[in-house]
């Protein structure tokens, strides 16, 4: 499982850096699109993607291209929310934002460059993959990235800062701020393998759980995480007057809370009848994460 994530990730890594190499594009924008995909991370999106694959008996290079175009949004958004008007973050995994380095600008057109190519890359994929198939790839991926996703819940998220909310508010907040997207990258490996409507039923309940673990992790880590290890400030979220996990349930109920998705997740993996084996090291990876 150790070698399948470090094998991976660098894989990753290169076509990301590849694909942006390559494009018939102004240097400033080529970098700045750069700078943030090439800042690190943990590149969880693509490697579920690759792991759902893995968990079907298919290889993961045929998956690449949409791991890159969801590596691609997730960052576009990183870029975004980091600006004055939103967040107004100064790091992002230990480095300056972009618009710190390249202006706002520029940091906005990065974003939108970002989003952009992301359908192009799935749109040009090879015929190993279906025009039907990757329509579906393309609709799905608008809708978990856009208003009635992602977007979405960055909206809420917004409109929330300062205000009271309740345990279902913060979950929609969570559910489409963070979740969809996770729930994407595994349903993309799920349509990608062939996965029956069965398989694909318990693998969305399964991604649904984990995407909640993942921002219970992020509340509990703003709290007891460090700069260093996280690589951005900490503490944010009680300086933006958010409600979060802890601040609802307390630090030992979002703990609890976090434990109920997880075991969750597993339940629902179990379910699918599929090679489990990576996706269920994932999780316990999204449960005890320190960045």
């Amino acid at each position: 499982m150790e070698q399948f994530l470090n094998e991976n990730k660098p894989r990753i890594d290169a076509a990301l850096s590849a694909y942006i190499a390559g494009l018939d594009a102004p240097d400033t924008l080529k970098d700045a699109m750069l700078y943030s995909l090439e800042a690190g991370g943990k590149r969880i999106r693509p490697l579920l993607l690759f792991a759902t694959l893995h968990a079907f008996g298919k290889k993961s290079e045929i998956g690449l291209p949409v791991a890159c175009a969801i590596e691609m949004i997730h960052t576009y958004s990183l870029i975004h929310d980091d600006l004055p008007c939103m967040d107004n973050d100064d790091l992002r995994r230990g480095k300056p934002t972009n618009h710190k380095v390249f202006g706002e600008a520029t940091a906005i057109l990065a974003g939108d460059g970002l989003l952009t190519y992301a359908f192009q890359l799935i749109a040009g994929m090879d015929n190993r993959v279906s025009a039907e198939v990757k329509l579906k790839l393309i609709a799905e991926l608008a809708k978990a990235a856009g208003p009635e996703g992602m977007v979405a819940g960055q909206m809420a998220d917004i409109e929330g800062e300062g205000q009271p909310l309740s345990l279902s508010q913060l979950e929609y907040i969570h559910r489409h701020k963070t979740g969809k997207m996770l729930q994407y990258s595994v349903l993309a490996g799920a349509w990608l393998a062939g996965a029956d409507d069965a398989q694909v039923a318990q693998l969305d309940e399964f991604a649904s759980h984990l995407g909640l673990a993942f921002q219970i992790r992020d509340d509990i880590l703003d709290i007891e995480g460090t700069e260093e290890k996280m690589g951005k400030k900490v503490g944010s979220d009680i300086e933006n007057e958010k409600v979060t996990y802890p601040s609802l349930l307390t630090m030992d109920g979002a703990k609890e809370k976090l434990y109920f998705h997880i075991e969750a997740a597993k339940h629902c993996l179990k379910a699918a009848r599929v090679q489990e084996e990576i996706l269920r090291y994932i999780c316990d990876l999204v449960a005890t994460r320190d960045y």
